[in-house]
């Protein structure tokens, strides 16, 4: 889960962290409302979006006075920034984040991520701020310093310290840096964070530093734990039918492609989106029922799936272990019928009750094909998508 920039400074703050002063607004008089408090002559404007690229998308604005401030509020909420990181329609603005300007010295760049290979939080730092991060992983590797955080001691001085002379820090600024580390560390374990990004930390003309950009992401599995943060969930910034599957406890995930898949197990759902890249096909979504799918939340992964237009062909690719196939056959069934679908569907059961399950498909009417492998149903569906 996702955090707008001011709800992952807010966190921050609350870990004591340096950020910029600011207050959010949904509306145009609610901004101007905040800057006439604010006691400054000038302020930065910022769309709430979950997604980089804000500033050349003209999603972040430097104005000079309160008309102007409002014209640019005016402009921005209520419409879709698209960025390099949104799709086609982009993201709707629906609060802007109104603060007070910083004189920059310098920026760099602060991040943790958790490393699988290394099962720990992997701090990386860099004096490249401003710039993504990928770009500089791909054009100077070099320029990327990281420190590794042992899970017992979070953390340590000296790993502050170290990475702050690498940075070309000393002094006070090498002091506020192991303090904003260890800080980080902390908030990054107690919250079951999964990514933040500090981009750009920047050092003020006066000598300090500060947050002027955060990006978090949460553990989705963890938030159980945190229910004051799952509370700031912005679904306006999620596709909806990621939305809707998350209410029937379905692993939804929209893609590009034009081919449907319906799959049990997070296992079998990559390998069924491998064997249709494999045979010449575009996979539309990711979608995991689970072991334990019951008819109605196969119903409702049938109808999420058919919910996206760009969809040309639905694969059902299920192994009957724990889940029986003859009551996913009943689901699919049961959703055809009620959405109405002339969609050809492939469908490939094996395991628990999968003779029933085909026979039910079978004798149903529709227009469900039945497949006998893992291979030809990946060939049958490319197929069919491709008429």
């Amino acid at each position: 889960m996702n955090l707008h920039e001011y709800q992952a400074k807010k966190l921050l703050a609350d870990y004591g962290l340096p950020v910029s002063k600011g207050h959010v607004a949904t509306t145009a008089e609610e901004a101007r409302t905040i800057a006439s408090k604010m006691g400054t002559s000038r302020w930065v404007v910022k769309a709430q979006v979950h997604a980089g690229g804000r500033g050349k998308a003209g999603g972040v604005k430097i104005v000079s006075s309160k008309d102007e401030l409002t014209t640019v509020a005016e402009s921005l909420l209520g419409t879709h920034l698209v960025t390099y990181q949104t799709t086609a329609e982009g993201q709707p603005v629906n609060q802007l984040l109104i603060e007070e300007p910083c004189d920059i010295e310098k920026e760099l760049y602060l991040g943790a991520v958790i490393d699988r290979s290394k099962r720990r939080i992997v701090f990386m730092a860099s004096t490249e701020g401003g710039v993504e991060i990928e770009k500089v992983a791909e054009k100077t590797p070099e320029k990327i310093l990281t420190a590794v955080v042992d899970p017992l001691f979070g953390v340590l001085p000296y790993q502050g310290r170290e990475l702050a002379f690498k940075l070309g820090l000393s002094g006070d600024l090498a002091k506020q840096f192991t303090n904003l580390l260890i800080g980080l560390g902390k908030m990054f374990q107690a919250n079951d964070l999964s990514l933040l990004e500090i981009n750009p930390l920047v050092i003020t003309r006066q000598g300090n530093l500060l947050c002027l950009d955060a990006k978090i992401t949460l553990d989705d599995n963890a938030l159980y734990r945190h229910p004051h943060l799952a509370n700031l969930r912005d679904e306006s910034q999620e596709d909806e039918r990621e939305n809707r599957a998350r209410e029937w406890e379905l692993n939804y995930i929209a893609l590009d492609g034009d081919i449907g898949c319906m799959v049990n197990g997070a296992g079998l759902a990559m390998a069924t989106m491998d064997m249709i890249k494999l045979h010449g096909g575009n996979p539309a979504n990711f979608l995991d029922v689970g072991g334990g799918a019951t008819k109605e939340r196969v119903a409702e992964a049938f109808k999420i799936i058919l919910s996206d237009k760009k969809v040309k062909a639905i694969l059902v690719n299920i192994f009957g272990g724990i889940v029986r196939c003859d009551l996913i056959a009943d689901g699919i069934i049961g959703a055809v019928e009620d959405v109405g679908t002339k969609l050809p569907v492939i469908v490939r059961l094996e395991g628990n009750n999968a003779a029933l399950g085909a026979k039910k498909l079978s004798d149903s009417g529709l227009n469900i094909i039945a497949s006998d492998s893992f291979t030809d149903a990946a060939q049958k569906v490319v197929k069919a998508a491709g008429k």
